[in-house]
């Protein structure tokens, strides 16, 4: 009860409704990450209460997380690299004049895998941060060939443009230094010595090509037919013919989002590959699933409370939201790592409890905006289609301040659009740019260790997500074979 007492103050109510609102729009605009968004926010909570400060810190960075589902459903313009799975369903949901069913259902399941990962950071956070910390560099190199192996689900009935795409992204990836010796490959510019940034690329070849398209369209509004409205009773059903969808990306998502460096990117990834591999629906995938919609959301929502896991309990931060979490943890002067739920339980128990209600406030917020949002599809294309070119330049700009981060977003542009019309995968293209460097790094960082020897992939870890890699291969390529669906 005492832990309760806190939210009796109506100013705390306030201050998480309006962080929620903000971090709703910072992940609504492109090139502005949940990072950006918690960043922006910690000098802010400087002058509030400890648990004040870090439940508004919460709020915005669950608000961004979801925000992003906005666009990316709407306009097929993913708000971060996390929301590009959700655009593969929710805007062809959008465009088949439900945008109000797929953006509530976006709501819902964001609000359930968030709570998930948050009951799951209050329970087992300890444990769980133990197993994280055994991540060594080989074992973060077979969770990288773990997630190429999506590819293959991803690429089913054109193989062949699949593979060219992930090859493609990741020669990409190899643009910059060396991780370890530091010589610069294909760095034709100054500006590439630091390699190619992933947020510029994810724009040019979901939005930027999305804007290209709309200009070349001879369409008057970009929903295809009458927009429906939000039913509560239909959405939740939705929900509940997806119970087990619902809860195994929720646990996938908050397992990634413990595993430091994972990503909200590759949990949505997994997600909707494992909802796709067990769906009996497998045709409706990339036409306006429910099934992928609710996966991706729920996964990416669960990445957050995963995320604060190790940080929480080790001070070990996992991702850039997390770290910049320490920063307004340590502001508030309160110590790192176990004495956080001993000496200062006043305030972190609070917190959970805090992140909890945000997610409700969520929930709220996203149902209560479905109107508003889904009439975005009637505006007429004239506006849309320079605002979409308009945010991409803007967002890619505001990444680092850099006109050569614009360049290789238009360049990225007519490349994705390019092999939208040609039938290449682009996804495939982000998946190999996001994954190959880690996979890169990770190897020569374990052979280092293990003084040229492989033996590192001998230990449980590796050899367990090892083996997860060779069944979801031939489980995948099983399911394809005999999925009458990729004949077309």
């Amino acid at each position: 009860m005492e832990y309760l007492m806190v939210f009796m103050d109506i100013q705390l109510w306030l201050a998480m409704i309006l962080a929620m609102a903000a971090g709703i729009v910072i992940g609504a605009l492109p090139g502005l990450t949940p990072a950006v968004g918690v960043g922006l926010l910690v000098p802010v909570t400087f002058g509030m209460s400890p648990v004040t400060g870090l439940v508004v810190l919460g709020s915005i960075y669950v608000g961004a997380v979801y925000g992003g589902a906005i666009t990316a459903i709407l306009l097929n313009i993913p708000g971060e690299p996390g929301n590009i799975v959700t655009t593969f369903d929710g805007y062809p949901m959008a465009r088949g004049g439900d945008p109000a069913r797929a953006l509530g259902l976006a709501g819902i399941s964001s609000t359930i895998g968030g709570i998930f990962s948050v009951l799951v950071l209050i329970l087992l956070a300890p444990p769980l941060a133990k197993v994280a910390l055994r991540f060594g560099p080989g074992e973060y190199f077979c969770v990288a060939i773990f997630g190429l192996t999506v590819i293959v689900s991803f690429s089913s009935g054109a193989m062949i443009k699949g593979i060219v795409s992930a090859v493609l992204g990741l020669a990409i990836g190899l643009i910059g230094q060396d991780p370890i010796m530091g010589y610069p490959r294909f760095a034709f510019i100054p500006e590439l010595i630091g390699g190619v940034d992933l947020i510029p690329c994810v724009i040019g070849l979901f939005c930027f090509s999305e804007g290209l398209t709309l200009v070349l369209e001879k369409q008057m509004s970009l929903a295809d037919g009458g927009i429906s409205k939000l039913s509560y009773a239909s959405a939740f059903r939705d929900i509940l013919s997806n119970k087990f969808n619902l809860f195994r990306s929720s646990v996938i998502g908050t397992i990634i989002g413990i595993i430091p460096g994972a990503g909200l990117a590759m949990g949505a990834l997994i997600s909707y590959n494992e909802a796709r591999r067990f769906s009996k629906n497998k045709q409706l995938y990339g036409k306006g699933s429910p099934e992928g919609l609710i996966a991706s959301e729920a996964s990416n929502n669960a990445v957050v409370g995963g995320s604060l896991v190790p940080l929480i309990t080790l001070g070990v931060p996992g991702n850039a939201v997390s770290a910049i979490f320490l920063g307004g943890i340590i502001i508030q002067g309160l110590p790192i790592g176990p004495e956080l739920f001993t000496k200062h339980s006043l305030v972190i128990y609070p917190f959970l409890i805090g992140l909890v209600i945000a997610h409700f406030i969520l929930l709220a917020l996203s149902l209560l905006g479905v109107r508003y949002f889904a009439k975005t599809l009637q505006l007429p294309m004239k506006f849309i289609a320079p605002t979409v070119c308009l945010l991409s330049v803007i967002g890619s700009y505001s990444v680092n301040n850099n006109f050569t981060d614009v360049f290789i977003m238009m360049a990225f542009g007519f490349l994705g659009f390019f092999m939208k019309k040609n039938g290449y995968s682009a996804v495939s293209l982000i998946l190999g740019l996001i994954l190959g460097p880690m996979a890169e790094n990770s190897l020569q960082q374990a052979l280092l260790i293990s003084r040229g020897s492989f033996s590192f992939i001998l230990s449980p870890i590796c050899l367990f997500i090892l083996a997860l890699s060779v069944g979801s291969l031939l489980m995948s390529l099983y399911f394809d074979r005999n999925n009458p669906c990729n004949e077309d």
